[in-house]
């Protein structure tokens, strides 16, 4: 499909947010940014709640797409995951159905399918198919928004790219995030890819770059058009000096969640 004009950011002011508004403008895109906060140095950016469902419409009126980041991004009381995460991608995905917004970009996350055992030695890659496993509500709430995703399209043909995210970050910061880390200029490009690719219906896909200690299979994003540039191994040799050698007799070490599975990061607000 050709590139959309205008893209309705959501989460524009957390950690991937602020890489994604850097960086999609380059492949032409309009961005309008919402966020809880306000966006540091974008004083148009729309400040709302998810569950204010008329800012909401307001907010997705006249755009081409979303890409919606927006939400808690560690794990918290499944109260506060319920109002942030499960009702308000509801509220989005009802005010792009009302609006008529055709395509949505849904970050998803590894912590969908977080209990599932990590690829050790010659084990095959983890497919895209692979049974949702959430390792916290965090999780959980991801697996809700793949379902609600399937739903709209099913019911009201509102296509989705559902991406399970790894670790999006400048450099990997530990030996795990060596096999799920994916560059921001990566993350970018698989968006693009996500935004721009032809019939994908609801399409789940992994996010992250061509790791060569890569544990999940990028087919499904190969087939939007994504093509991976980078690779977290000229940072392998430094973490692993630092921190070791994944121990697969350490729970949070066999896991694809990684500390998900023992000890989640707990969301601060």
């Amino acid at each position: 499909m050709p590139a959309p004009r205008t893209v309705l950011l959501t989460g524009a002011a957390g950690g991937l947010g602020t890489l994604m508004r850097d960086l999609l403008p380059d492949y032409g895109y309009e961005l309008r940014l919402l966020d809880l906060r306000p966006v540091e140095g974008a004083p148009d950016a729309i400040t709302a709640d998810l569950a204010d469902q008329d800012a909401v419409r307001e907010a997705v009126r006249g755009v081409d797409a979303i890409i919606h980041l927006a939400g808690i991004s560690l794990e918290a009381p499944f109260e506060k995951i319920l109002k942030a995460n499960i009702e308000g991608t509801y509220h989005l995905y009802e005010a792009a159905r009302e609006e008529g917004v055709g395509r949505i970009v849904f970050a998803s996350s590894n912590h969908a399918v977080g209990y599932t055992p990590r690829p050790q030695g010659d084990d095959p890659l983890i497919p895209v198919d692979t049974p949702r496993r959430p390792d916290t509500f965090y999780g959980l709430s991801k697996c809700f928004g793949e379902d609600l995703a399937q739903l709209y399209w099913d019911k009201h043909g509102l296509e989705t790219v559902s991406v399970r995210i790894g670790s999006c970050f400048p450099e990997p910061t530990s030996v795990r995030m060596l096999s799920v880390w994916m560059s921001p200029a990566d993350g970018a490009r698989l968006f693009h890819a996500a935004l721009t690719a032809e019939h994908v219906g609801h399409t789940v896909v992994h996010g992250s770059s061509a790791n060569t200690r890569l544990w999940w299979d990028l087919t499904t994003a190969r087939a939007l058009g994504y093509e991976p540039q980078d690779d977290s191994e000229p940072w392998a040799e430094k973490l692993i000096a630092e921190q070791g050698e994944l121990d697969p007799e350490n729970e949070a070490h066999a896991y694809l969640g990684g500390h998900f599975v023992t000890d989640p990061p707990i969301w601060p607000y």
